[in-house]
């Protein structure tokens, strides 16, 4: 990050904000950038059923260039990787993608401009079968592929063969079988795919991935080390089959709680140790909650609580973050409505945000919150601009706009521009009317959203205002 003495930023209040205030500064540590952010750090993933024709209402393959609201919403939200697997990597017998469906998959991959990290069978599967599917990916599709993956959560009791589970590969019992059989399939695809990298173990409890990235630390097959993880867990009432209800479930994916304690929590068990050994981690299957909670995971909460866990995570050295897609549940980041159209659904607009603004590297932020509101900004900058993004999760009765003062050190000069995500009032349930830079993202035109100048740089401090239930990325030119 290309940076220079003495930022002095002019004050700059947006007018016709929340009148109820609290102040916030922020202290951005220019000096002391910390990792990149990967070009492909925001993505989706999919099961590999949704590479099969007409899967979940889709007409003809879902991923393909001809599927241009799919492609365009792609485009417009910022995604830039796709991870095929889950658990019907496994579970498909004969109904395996074929050559026609995994040509669909890279041209659509072209057409959006992506990475697929693509994932093939383990359990029950053959090495060989395994061999010629990369093989075949290898020779036609390698600008687009992102690496390849085998088997998906391992470590789960339906995958090991009784006693210790109920699957049905008796080669696969443990961690040490499975790594055995791994290792067996991973040596046959290497063959037929010179140089491919793999990214393993898709885990899906919290002690694989660390064993998995001390056992493979010094090979030069294993890119990244891959992880599961939904935040809230099981969305339903303790001992019921009903779900939470939505208010709960809002206030839970907005709470101080999840970013103060659950988050270090599963990192320090799970994804420090394997970075510790030197592989990079991606979370590749990770949503609010598993299958989620209608009216929250849908809702403008879910885009809130979206931008600020890419951010948590990329100011924790994670190489990318894929938001998992059920064909069709609510939380799902894009989905076919019931007239056959593609559309999104609020965590999009997180992706798109955290896209405009993870630019470069990491830079620290120190903030002073004196009143305690409920929010969270981060940084990031490369030669030309420092972005910091500010998500004001405060909502309901008494909830508080802030008056954000911006103090970047060892910047001289620069302009100010700001873009805002929000909703309808700053309603948190919102599921529709939600924009990104004053405009929604489409799916049959570009995104068009719009800066908005602020004053230049003086005078010590950028101030903006950032109401209640919403966020903002601040770009402020360095040169």
């Amino acid at each position: 990050m290309k940076l220079v003495p003495n930022l002095i930023c002019a004050g700059c209040l947006l007018a016709g904000m929340a009148s109820a205030q609290s102040p916030v500064t922020l202290t951005i540590d220019t000096r002391s950038p910390g990792r990149a952010i990967p070009a492909d750090f925001t993505g989706l993933s999919f099961g590999a059923v949704a590479e099969l024709p007409n899967h979940g209402g889709a007409a003809g393959c879902l991923f393909s260039p001809t599927n241009t609201q799919l492609v365009t919403l792609f485009k417009n939200s910022g995604i830039h990787h796709l991870r095929l697997g889950g658990s019907t990597v496994d579970g498909l017998k004969a109904a395996l993608p074929g050559r026609a469906d995994i040509d669909s998959v890279f041209a659509f991959a072209k057409a959006a401009d992506i990475k697929v990290l693509y994932s093939l069978r383990l359990l029950n599967g053959s090495a060989a079968e395994d061999a010629a599917t990369a093989g075949y990916i290898w020779n036609h599709y390698r600008p687009w592929l992102d690496g390849f993956a085998i088997g998906n959560e391992p470590d789960i009791r339906r995958y090991h063969y009784p006693p210790f589970g109920t699957g049905s590969d008796a080669s696969i019992t443990n961690y040490s079988s499975w790594l055995a059989a791994w290792r067996k399939f991973a040596a046959a695809v290497g063959k037929a795919a010179p140089d491919a990298k793999f990214a393993a173990p898709d885990a899906a409890g919290r002690t694989w991935a660390a064993r998995f990235a001390r056992d493979k630390k010094n090979s030069a097959l294993v890119a990244v080390v891959t992880q599961h993880y939904y935040v809230g867990g099981s969305p339903f009432i303790e001992g019921s089959r009903e779900k939470i209800p939505a208010q709960e479930a809002i206030d839970k994916m907005l709470s101080p709680d999840w970013v103060a304690r659950k988050y270090p929590s599963f990192y320090g068990q799970v994804l420090r140790p394997a970075l510790a050994d030197g592989l990079p981690c991606r979370l590749t299957e990770s949503n609010d909650y598993l299958k989620g909670v209608p009216d929250a995971s849908d809702a403008f909460a879910s885009a809130l609580w979206a931008l600020d866990y890419l951010w948590w995570w990329a100011a924790h050295g994670v190489a990318g973050v894929n938001f998992h897609n059920t064909e069709w549940l609510t939380t799902d980041t894009v989905y076919l409505d019931a007239s056959g159209n593609y559309r999104i659904n609020p965590k999009a607009y997180a992706i798109k945000a955290f896209d405009l603004g993870a630019h470069g590297r990491v830079a620290p932020v120190s903030i002073i919150n004196a009143n305690g509101l409920n929010l969270t900004a981060y940084a990031a900058g490369d030669a030309a601009n420092l972005y910091v993004t500010i998500i004001n999760k405060e909502h309901g009765a008494g909830a508080r706009a802030a008056a954000v003062a911006i103090v970047p050190k060892d910047i001289s000069s620069g302009n100010v521009a700001v873009m805002f995500l929000s909703a309808p009032d700053g309603n948190v349930g919102a599921t529709s009317g939600i924009t990104l830079g004053g405009v929604p993202i489409a799916n049959h035109v570009p995104w068009r959203g719009r800066w908005t100048m602020l004053h230049p740089v003086r005078n010590g401090a950028c101030a903006v205002t950032v109401p209640a239930a919403s966020a903002v990325v601040v770009k402020i030119s360095t040169r």
